[in-house]
């Protein structure tokens, strides 16, 4: 395995944690509070969550899994930008989005669909984590 693609698995394993803590404890303990309180403390971690660090792993993962495509593990690279790059930028940030403009009648559903695709990425992280490591 050469270094490109331990870094890509890597990095996906670590996209994988972070949605698996999303969808096992931050979503569940959101899901306890008043859809006003759920939602100001949504927004703060949409807010928060833009840093240098998750932005290099997010970002820089997806550009990794894009050479890997490019050198044979088709599998484990496009997991990684088509189930947690382009599904974050195409279904979770217009929902983040939506959820800033709207009022409380918009969290039950904003918290169900939101957690549905948080689960998508998330096993999409760990499937590309996986076959990367398999060398596909």
């Amino acid at each position: 395995m050469g270094t490109t693609t331990l870094i890509a698995a890597t990095a996906s394993g670590l996209m994988t944690g972070l949605f698996f803590a999303f969808s096992a404890a931050v979503m569940p303990g959101l899901a306890d509070l008043t859809p006003e309180h759920a939602r100001a403390a949504m927004h703060r971690i949409n807010v928060r969550i833009q840093n240098p660090l998750f932005l290099l792993v997010f970002l820089g993962n997806a550009v990794l899994c894009g050479v890997e495509v490019f050198q044979g593990r088709v599998v484990g690279g496009l997991l990684y930008i088509i189930g947690a790059f382009l599904l974050t930028m195409v279904v979770n940030v217009p929902m983040n989005n939506r959820l800033e403009r709207t009022d409380d009648f918009y969290w039950p559903e904003y918290l169900r669909k939101w957690t549905l695709w948080n689960h998508v990425r998330g096993l999409a992280c760990l499937g590309s984590t996986v076959t990367l490591m398999l060398g596909f």
